[in-house]
């Protein structure tokens, strides 16, 4: 399975620009190599249009994310079963306690973290999921995510490429802290 992300990521890069959003948007609902990859190869031969590289992800991606939701929207439970045969029911119960428990951060949390973003968005179909709040979450999760990769290799280059991972899951930390006090300060405000 590696040897062939990386032979996706190859046939990826040699489309350049449009390969990297052909990417991005397919990585959203189906299995091939995340985007990041790419991005951080592009980022790192051309630091000035890192920010441009980062834009495209976004984009490419909330939009892949909205094909992802129409997937399950319109696919529902069995599509999703056959996307992912592998655990998929134990996947959707986790995906749909989630909802019930955090609802759009779910979403947010899914695009920015290394979670599986492409669960998510069909999950979030099958859920009826309100398709606004789930569009804005997806673009910011992703927005946020490859904006901070693309900026730290823009502003550090090759020598921080290796503690990008341990950068993201520290920012990670730190939105989930932020939104679990949110969602406690909500809690004890109501009652």
């Amino acid at each position: 399975m590696h040897e062939i992300f990386i032979q996706m990521t190859e046939y990826f890069k040699s489309m350049g620009v449009i390969g990297l959003a052909l990417n991005s948007f397919i990585e959203s609902f189906f299995l091939v190599p995340p985007p990041d990859i790419l991005l951080i190869i592009m980022d790192l031969a051309n630091p000035k249009k890192a920010i441009f590289y980062a834009f495209i992800c976004t984009i490419a991606s909330a939009f892949g994310g909205m094909v992802g939701y129409a997937i399950g929207y319109w696919g529902g439970r069995p599509v999703f079963n056959w996307l992912f045969r592998k655990g998929g029911k134990e996947k959707f119960e986790a995906v749909e306690t989630l909802y019930n428990k955090y609802g759009t951060c779910a979403v947010f949390l899914a695009a920015f973290t290394p979670i599986p973003y492409k669960v998510f968005t069909i999950a979030s179909g099958i859920l009826n999921m309100n398709f606004w709040q789930f569009s804005l979450a997806s673009i910011f999760g992703r927005g946020i995510r490859f904006f901070i990769v693309s900026i730290v290799l823009m502003l550090f280059g090759a020598t921080i490429k290796q503690y990008l991972e341990i950068i993201i899951i520290i920012t990670t930390i730190i939105i989930i802290a932020f939104y679990v006090i949110i969602y406690k300060k909500r809690h004890s405000f109501i009652k």
